[in-house]
């Protein structure tokens, strides 16, 4: 019987890491690529290690693509104002949903409930009419504003402040605070676990979103990165030496994102999983 057990977690172990080298290589292939010239990419196959790496592919595509380095600064201003403003908004809500007692408090939550269950592409005409009749097309509020709150990250708040010791809060105001200090100074430094784990989700919403930047924006120079690494790949049809350095850019934030906020990101799922 043991020797049974040992068998089968043998074998899926070695599925696994088959499974894990499939999703991996084309990642690592890609990130060795960016740093090869273009000859060695069209002629070494699917090798991995550069024989000749050079930084010359990023150089190109920053110093003498003039579009390239503002549509970085477009999708970093888009994503960090967005999760700012998400995280804050999306807090509040989960608060105000989870301590305070208003009327209608039952009924607005239950229609953001439902508004979780509808899909974010419904959306997305009713939006683009919503900016263009009050001028907001081809600008970053297009796609900052319809993306403001989120129901589901407003929904996890609530959760996380159902549980939140209310001790706390009142002994913070037998101390003097008022309800918003309490908010900001108490309530959510020791929500960092959850903020951290929403940060993370809403940043890679906004800095992968496509189909967004695709319907509002139609200036080349207000791109979003995912937006202007099609424009660059048509651009540069078959150059794939700048097209990986273009693509590897495109994802380096979203990994050092992962690995600034990663302890953050596992203690949110432990906070969720314990819910």
């Amino acid at each position: 019987m043991m020797k049974k057990r040992s068998a089968s977690k043998i074998f899926l172990y070695l599925l696994l890491i088959v499974y894990t080298v499939i999703t991996v290589y084309p990642f690592v292939w890609a990130l060795f690529a960016s740093i090869k010239p273009y000859s060695e990419i069209v002629g070494s196959g699917l090798k991995l290690l550069p024989k000749n790496p050079t930084i010359a592919n990023f150089t190109y595509i920053f110093t003498e693509d003039p579009l390239f380095p503002l549509w970085v600064r477009n999708s970093i201003i888009i994503s960090v104002l967005g999760t700012v403003i998400n995280v804050i908004f999306n807090s509040m809500c989960g608060y105000a949903l989870a301590r305070l007692r208003f009327p209608g408090r039952k009924a607005l939550f239950l229609i953001i409930m439902v508004c979780i269950m509808i899909p974010a592409q419904i959306l997305l005409i009713p939006n683009y009419l919503i900016m263009k009749q009050i001028g907001l097309l081809d600008s970053y509020s297009a796609l900052i504003i319809p993306s403001a709150i989120n129901f589901s990250y407003i929904f996890m708040m609530r959760q996380f402040f159902i549980s939140f010791p209310k001790e706390i809060e009142e002994a913070a105001q037998l101390d003097g605070l008022s309800r918003p200090k309490i908010f900001f100074k108490i309530v959510m430094p020791m929500a960092r676990a959850s903020v951290g784990t929403q940060a993370i989700f809403v940043f890679l919403a906004f800095w992968n979103d496509f189909m967004k930047p695709l319907l509002y924006i139609t200036s080349q120079d207000k791109y979003t990165l995912t937006l202007g690494l099609q424009s660059f790949q048509s651009q540069h049809a078959t150059q794939w030496n700048y097209i990986m350095a273009a693509a590897v850019v495109t994802i380096a934030p979203i990994v050092v994102l992962y690995i600034l906020l990663n302890k953050y990101f596992m203690k949110g799922m432990k906070i969720g999983g314990d819910k």
